[in-house]
């Protein structure tokens, strides 16, 4: 079991020893590795499972830390960094020789974001230098928004988690790409909306360059153990729980569902949503039922993890 903690000291010590810390973010929480470590980046790819040509996005304190990872920088760009960051932002930008390729999977480009999270902050400020810091789960699995999450995933190979509490976001970075004519693509729905995106340049929202490899973007993804259904039509025979967005489904018990905001709130509803899958996932039944939500603002990300999550295929 890993130890679990608060004590900043402690991840900064292990990190600089070229181990891997689980941290807090705003998001989800992160296996954090000091990307000037070949160890420690290929432990991150090892410990989760994850494959090598999925890239990890970058963790920095300010976005004075980004100058010394990237050959240029945009002014769009950093007009964005200091509009939203620290904050669910992660930004393609093209990299230094000081950004390993292990990093990056050889790509020119490399995905920052400056995490909005008082411990990771510290963390980082005390440490002095860039982590890279996927989520810490299995791959392909729940994302974890508290410390227990990451202690029944990867409890076993994780020395150290720094237990900041529940994630106040509950969903991933939106992460973006700076085009030529200066405009925005967005590569991942997240934490940032469309709508906000679109008060400082124009969104491209075709589909993405077969080149634009960001983290969450297979077909597949966010999944818990148990099938996971969005159509009624499509449900097998079996016992069920649920996740429904505002009001509870008809001819189910209560406490085989979790409603995520009777109010509506998409902030509140994106905040729960892995905790919920997580419960779910635990309870004795043979799929889980989830309802999307209204798709606009934080509803796409959620929709969007919704979607991947029915793709898994039955073990």
């Amino acid at each position: 079991m890993a130890e679990i903690g608060t004590d900043v000291k402690r991840a900064v010590q292990l990190l600089k020893a070229g181990l891997n810390v689980a941290i807090p973010t705003e998001t989800v929480y992160g296996l954090a590795g000091i990307i000037s470590s070949e160890k420690s980046i290929k432990q991150i790819f090892e410990i989760k499972k994850r494959p090598f040509t999925d890239p990890l996005i970058v963790h920095v304190a300010s976005p004075e830390a980004i100058n010394p990872l990237v050959s240029s920088f945009p002014p769009l760009a950093m007009q964005l960094f200091k509009a939203f960051c620290p904050g669910p932002l992660t930004i393609l930008l093209p990299k230094s020789e000081s950004v390993p390729d292990l990093v990056t999977n050889a790509s020119p480009l490399v995905a920052i974001r400056i995490p909005a999270h008082p411990l990771c902050l510290q963390l980082l400020e005390e440490l002095g230098e860039p982590v890279a810091a996927p989520s810490a789960n299995p791959f392909g699995g729940i994302s974890p928004t508290c410390a227990a999450h990451v202690e029944s995933g990867l409890g076993s190979d994780v020395p150290y988690i720094l237990d900041g509490g529940p994630c106040r976001v509950g969903l991933e970075s939106t992460i973006i790409k700076i085009l030529p004519e200066g405009g925005i693509s967005v590569l991942r729905q997240g934490g940032i909306s469309e709508e906000e995106l679109r008060l400082f340049a124009d969104l491209n929202l075709a589909e993405k360059q077969k080149e634009d490899v960001v983290p969450g973007s297979m077909l597949s993804h966010y999944a818990p153990r148990k099938p996971l259904f969005t159509e009624s039509s499509k449900l097998p025979e079996g016992k069920m729980v649920c996740l429904r967005f505002q009001t509870a489904l008809e001819g189910i018990s209560e406490d085989r569902q979790v409603i995520l905001s009777p109010s509506g709130n998409l902030s509140e509803a994106a905040r729960g949503l892995f905790a919920a899958l997580h419960r779910l996932d635990l309870m004795e039944a043979d799929f889980i039922l989830a309802e999307k939500v209204p798709d606009s603002g934080l509803g796409r990300a959620i929709n969007d993890r919704l979607g991947r999550a029915s793709h898994r295929k039955p073990s």
